[in-house]
């Protein structure tokens, strides 16, 4: 009963803290680690259960990594495409490194400095994912091509977690233990070969009750994390993998979903846990080093990611806002440092060295990629560099176009078709290099262009164009693009999407000839086909074969409709 009244006085200043933290718009992350240090010896020593809690927060670091594993499936690491792995790969090898010289020149051991160094690669999934969403940039450029580098760091967990649970006592090459490294890879490959062709069936059977498929994933996640952790790994490695093993599922979505609610209970008194356990005794020596590891985050990281992506021939913009998403540590970066706390490599002081910096630099991340739009502007003279200059917008003043795309995407693609057919002189601009790349193989003439820069659009020649579509979905940018072309051609026909029907009024307003709102566009489709064919069925059943013969097409082409979020 004891434990229970502790959780309850625990729980109720959690949602005070948490209240608190909500209206500052920072994540919640924060309020659970400040109940923490609430509720530590050093403040109110409430927590006195400290095993059962520990136990409660195990649970959840286990119900986490098997969420995230859930979503490490290995079709979608093949759509993130190259730009994904680069720069994935290159920010932690130059992140961790620049890491590493910084704890040394701060006067951290060998030992200390790696686990820092390695700590400060990781950007939080859960923070990223939760503001791409609200920001409803999941699916823009950038917004892809975080979400892939979150994979690739993802992947990079789970070989460390590996490593670093097969080590024993002291960090150093001696004691690494093959065999069990061996058994691990073993493992591992024996649980692909499950996922593949033993859980597919299996998932088939779970799921005829949505009890038993409860059931099943918590027995399945909790029991990998159990057998790993008895043969010698840790139990965090084991819960990914069972994520991982279940991800080619047609359940995993909805298996993901159930576990959260469960996940995210246990996973607050883990942050409550980390709180509760920071050393606060010699803490003023923690301050410089940790102001120093948060400005090199919140600044160094998205550096290095502009860099790598103007390289690789992305535009300072889509490198910029990508480079906000990596400006924070995460929660494996704790997790990892709680590892290197339990193994005896580090003390308690260096997590709450780098649960001071996780403070800082999720914070501040948050408002950097909430007001990365707002922000850009001011900073964008400056970010020229960061762009390769043979991939500069230039279009000749002499060249004019009768029809003119921006954005290709699944709208693109049929708009593209219908552009053919009018046999008229037309462009596409899309500041993508890979995409720019398959349409030139395709024969198709295509620029490397961003609509909201208003040198490129006066480069366009748009006085004696007919059509312009855009299928860009940003608002401010197709007002800048029909503002730009009323300016200088009132006769053109001028198409664009919006998804909010107050923009779209305003978008007539300032003169768009029409705006496609795609969310609206099935029914009106249905509607016409209703209206047209009446109630002669074949006529219908032609409908449906030509439109099962254009999604085989669309699949072929690796297109994939968003998936829906469930409204919880």
């Amino acid at each position: 009963m004891e434990v229970f009244i502790e959780l309850s006085i625990i729980l109720g200043i959690t949602v005070l803290v948490a209240g608190i933290t909500r209206l500052l718009k920072q994540p919640l992350i924060i309020g659970y680690i400040l109940t923490g240090i609430i509720v530590s010896p050093y403040f109110l020593n409430i927590v006195n259960s400290t095993e059962t809690i520990k136990v409660f927060s195990q649970i959840g670091v286990a119900l986490l990594l098997f969420i995230i594993g859930l979503s490490l499936s290995p079709k979608v690491i093949k759509e993130v495409g190259k730009v994904s792995l680069v720069t994935g790969i290159g920010q932690i090898i130059f992140t961790s490194l620049i890491g590493f010289f910084i704890s040394r020149a701060l006067g951290f051991t060998m030992i200390v400095s790696f686990y820092i160094a390695i700590a400060l690669t990781f950007s939080s999934t859960i923070i990223i994912m939760k503001l791409l969403s609200d920001k409803k940039d999941t699916e823009k450029l950038y917004g892809k091509i975080s979400i892939g580098f979150l994979l690739v760091q993802d992947i990079f967990v789970i070989v460390l977690l590996m490593v670093i649970s097969s080590f024993s006592g002291n960090l150093s090459m001696e004691n690494i233990s093959l065999g069990t490294i061996m058994i691990g890879v073993l493992l591992i490959a024996g649980f692909v070969l499950v996922s593949i062709y033993i859980l597919p069936h299996l998932s088939k059977f779970f799921a005829k009750s949505q009890e038993f498929l409860f059931l099943f994933s918590i027995g399945w996640g909790l029991g990998l994390a159990a057998l790993f952790y008895y043969l010698g790994f840790s139990m965090e490695i084991g819960a990914l993998i069972a994520g991982v093993a279940l991800s080619v599922s047609p359940y995993n979505y909805e298996i993901s979903s159930k576990m959260r609610p469960l996940r995210d209970f246990f996973i607050i008194l883990f942050f409550i846990l980390l709180g509760s356990q920071m050393v606060f005794g010699n803490i003023s020596h923690l301050i410089v080093p940790a102001v120093i590891f948060s400005l090199f985050i919140l600044i160094g990281n998205p550096l290095i990611v502009m860099i790598l992506m103007g390289i690789l021939g992305y535009k300072k913009k889509v490198g910029f806002q990508a480079g906000f998403t990596v400006a924070q540590i995460s929660e494996f970066s704790l997790i990892l440092i709680t590892l290197g706390v339990s193994a005896g490599h580090l003390t308690g002081e260096i997590l709450s060295l780098v649960t001071i910096i996780g403070l800082i630099t999720i914070s501040g991340s948050t408002y950097l990629i909430t007001y990365s739009d707002k922000i850009y502007p001011y900073l964008s003279r400056y970010l020229s560099i960061f762009e390769r200059e043979k991939l500069r917008d230039d279009v000749p003043e002499s060249k004019g176009y009768d029809l003119i795309l921006f954005g290709y995407n699944r709208i693109g693609y049929d708009l593209l078709k219908s552009f053919k057919k009018l046999k008229k002189r037309f462009l596409v601009v899309d500041y993508n290099p890979e995409t720019n790349s398959e349409l030139s193989n395709g024969g198709i003439e295509c620029i490397y262009g961003d609509v909201d820069d208003e040198e490129f659009l006066n480069g366009l020649n748009l006085t004696e164009t007919k059509l312009v579509v855009s299928t860009i979905p940003e608002f401010e940018t197709n007002m800048l693009l029909v503002s730009k072309i009323r300016q200088i051609n009132k006769d053109a026909i001028v198409i664009v999407i919006s998804h909010n029907i107050e923009e779209a009024n305003e978008l007539y307003k300032i003169g768009a000839t029409y705006v496609l709102m795609p969310h609206f566009l099935g029914g009106s489709h249905a509607s016409m086909m209703i209206e047209e064919y009446k109630l002669d069925v074949d006529k219908f059943l032609k409908e449906r074969r030509k439109h099962i013969k254009y999604l085989k097409t669309r699949k072929r082409l690796g297109y994939e409709h968003p998936k829906a979020e469930k409204h919880r």
